[in-house]
Order: C-alpha cells, then structure tokens, then sequence
C-alpha cells in the first residue's frame, strides 16, 4: 500500500487528501489546525503530530502550502531532514518560480526526487478528484509523479523542468483573472443597457465572448448553479487569493522583462476590491465591485 504524507490541509489540501485516502492509500496528514486534522481523520488520514512524523515512512510527500517562504522553512527545516532518501517530494503550492527552483535544488543536493505540481480546478475540484496539476520535473520522475497524484487529478502535464509548473500555474491564472474581469464587465454593463444578464449569458455563451469564466463559472446568479455566485461567493478560489497570484505574475513579468498591462490592471481591480472587504470572497465577486455593490471594509 502506498504510503503518503500529505502537509497542509487547508481548503484545497483537505479534500486532496482525502482523495489520496479514499483510494486506499495509507495517509498521514499534518496541518497547524486542529479543526482540518479532525476534518482529515473523518476523511480517512492519520492524523500525525508533526511534519517530521508524517514524513519519516513516506513513499511520497505532498506539500500544499500558503507561500514561497511556507514551501522553502518547511522543506528545509521538516521534510529534507526526516523523509526517507526514497521519497518523492510533490509540491502542489502555487509559490515564485525561484522559491520552487531553489527548493528543488536543495532536495536535489541531498539525492531526493522533486516536482513541483501547481494545480487548478479550486475547492470543488479538489473535493471531487478532478483538478489539474502542472508539473515540473526530471522527465524520468514525471510518470512517478503522475501515479502518486491520480487519485486527485483528471489531467496531468508536464509542463518542463523544475520551476516551469509554477510558471505555467501563475500564467494560467493571470488568463483567468484578466477574463473574469472582462466577463463582469460585460455584466455589469448589460444589466445597466436594461439587458437581462441571464438572458446576455444564453447569447454570449453561444458567440464569441464564450469563455470558462462565462460558462464554468459565471458571476451572475442562475446560470451555473454551481457557481460560487450562487452561494453568495463564499466558498471557491478566495480573492486573496487570486490577487496573490496576479502579484506572482507581475513580479515574474518584470524580472523577464515582459510586457503584461492587463496582468497589472487586474492586480489593481482585485488589490481594490480586496482592501474593500472582499478578500474571503471568491474572485468572480469582482461583479460587485463593478456594479457599485463592493463590500465595505473596515
């Protein structure tokens, strides 16, 4: 049976987790909260006191993490010192590309097999098994890596060598911000010409201005039923969120010299609307904003 440690079980790493455990897989689950610990076990985990005990029998290691600097102490301090030589180290935060690189460098060094394995797809597709992971890797360790995260995914690619799963990661969801945007727009303006937005989604969705953010996962109440507009943008891919990725992105674009205006228009938009109060809230709440309905921060 195959041994995981999975470390970090927050809205995303939860229900991976469980996913691993669901198809038989010996799970030890770590997370600072003792809420997703409990969450965890009634998934199926073990419950383990520690990163250096979760890791110390594992056949692989799955890190889902906050931020650069999470993935690299935690690597460093935990993982690299108690995971057995044999291990192979599954990254799946969406961290800077160096962070990843540099953190891949180190396992390296010390003879252990690393990926970096950035995903998409958010909560629902986390909990149901179906996200899609971009990965960097050896290619001789990418079959390896595509075996140890089946059971939470529907598509895995290979997206280069170390580094390029985050650089894949933060491109794709600088497309999504920026289409997202452009969508409620479209909204926000239609209901404003007296056009039913139920009735702009029927048309729209059938032209051209068809797109994920219109179709899988519209703003607008109705359409999608299960569209985080539908429960009041609670639950999905958080603001904060996304407006961390965009930042990713811009950072990367200026150390490559790349050109990205709408990335940064975008940065702005959701940096507004976050410190308006809408950072828990999921991104395609950005209609709000652009309706004259943003909430109010504090």
């Amino acid at each position: 049976m195959t041994r995981i440690a999975f470390i970090g079980l927050g809205n995303m790493g939860g229900g991976m987790a469980a996913n691993q455990a669901k198809a038989g897989r010996t799970v030890a689950a770590f997370d600072l909260s003792a809420a997703a610990l409990e969450k965890a076990a009634g998934a199926g985990c073990t419950p383990a006191g520690s990163v250096a005990e979760a890791v110390k029998d594992a056949e692989a290691v799955i890190t889902m993490l906050p931020a650069g600097p999470h993935v690299r102490s935690v690597y460093a301090e935990q993982v690299l010192p108690h995971a057995p030589k044999s291990a192979l180290l599954i990254d799946c935060s969406t961290i800077d590309v160096e962070s990843a690189r540099a953190v891949a460098g180190q396992a390296k060094a010390q003879g252990f097999r690393f990926a970096d394995a950035p995903v998409s797809g958010g909560t629902a597709a986390a909990e149901a098994g179906t996200l899609a992971f971009m990965v960097g890797c050896d290619e001789a360790d990418f079959a390896e890596v595509e075996r140890i995260i089946a059971p939470m995914s529907r598509a895995t690619i290979r997206a280069g060598d170390h580094g390029a799963g985050q650089a894949a990661k933060i491109c794709n969801n600088m497309v999504l911000g920026i289409s997202m945007i452009g969508v409620c727009e479209a909204l926000a303006l239609a209901e404003k010409l007296g056009l039913d937005p139920v009735k702009f989604y029927e048309i729209s969705s059938q032209s051209s201005g068809q797109c994920w953010s219109l179709t899988s996962y519209c703003p607008w109440p109705g359409p999608v039923p299960a569209a985080p507009s539908n429960r009041g943008y609670e639950g999905g891919f958080a603001t904060a969120m996304m407006l961390k990725d965009l930042k990713l992105a811009q950072e990367a674009a200026a150390r490559a010299g790349a050109a990205a205006p709408l990335g940064a228009a975008a940065e702005g938009l959701y940096a507004l609307f976050d410190r308006l109060g809408g950072g828990g809230k999921d991104f395609s709440a950005i209609l709000e904003l652009l309706r004259g309905n943003a909430p109010q921060g504090t």
